[in-house]
């Protein structure tokens, strides 16, 4: 099957798409501040800059486009697979999910405790909230 946009249309397309402050990482970011949390962002010095970074816990925060990670959970309507260039994405996919793993480890080696949230997860506000609740409650 044929891409139905041109390669320029396409690029466009693409360059629209963002890496930071999208619109998951503000939902969960709103919420934290709503809670009581006060974070960071993006600290540079730490493996995969994560989305949110809470010192005062020693946690971190990845907020996953279900899309571009591939959210592993099968009722997950969001990580489907393109029907075109099916090898370029499926190669593509598989970098992704590897380096968050390395990322993952190297937080949790480092003494992180380290939270992922998916995009799919922001439907049910209660359930995130809990879970973030939950992940912060200092132990």
């Amino acid at each position: 099957m044929a891409d139905t946009l041109s390669p320029a249309q396409r690029s466009e397309r693409m360059s629209l798409i963002r890496g930071k402050d999208t619109r998951p990482a503000l939902v969960v970011r709103r919420m934290l501040h709503r809670l009581g949390y006060r974070f960071r962002l993006h600290r540079r010095d730490l493996p995969g800059k994560p989305d949110i970074v809470l010192p005062r816990h020693h946690a971190v925060i990845f907020v996953h486009g279900c899309f571009w990670h591939q959210h592993p959970d099968p009722a997950c309507r969001l990580a489907r697979q393109p029907k075109t260039r099916i090898d370029f994405w499926q190669a593509k996919f598989a970098a992704n999910q590897s380096r968050d793993l390395r990322t993952i480890s190297a937080l949790e080696a480092n003494g992180w405790r380290v939270l992922v949230v998916w995009q799919c997860e922001l439907r049910d506000k209660e359930q995130l909230e809990n879970k973030l609740r939950e992940f912060l409650a200092d132990r």
